[in-house]
């Protein structure tokens, strides 16, 4: 009866183990996704930005003198942030993506 207990056991994490492996695979092919998408923004204008996502929600200059766009959604009812960074001559030099899928 005890090894009955143990095989179920270690089935069980077995399976359990797996299906984690699965989740961290599915959220990083989401990852990679969206990096992919907000990356074809860099070296391009902020009329390029703004064409294909709108006004941002806010936007500041940052400690180096940057402007940096903040465009805030929500899918499923999970926040998602993504910021832009901005050179003097109106580049995107760079991206932050927090919560997006």
């Amino acid at each position: 009866m005890h090894k009955i207990k143990n095989i179920l056991f270690f089935a069980f994490l077995s399976i359990l183990i797996s299906g984690c492996q699965t989740i961290k695979e599915k959220t990083d092919k989401i990852v990679e996704k969206e990096n992919e998408k907000l990356s074809k923004f860099i070296g391009k204008s902020t009329k390029d930005l703004q064409i294909e996502l709108g006004n941002p929600n806010e936007d500041f200059r940052n400690e180096n003198g940057n402007l940096v766009y903040i465009y805030n959604t929500k899918k499923y009812g999970i926040p998602c942030e993504r910021r832009f960074e901005i050179n003097p001559n109106s580049i995107v030099i760079g991206f932050v993506s927090n919560g997006c899928f």
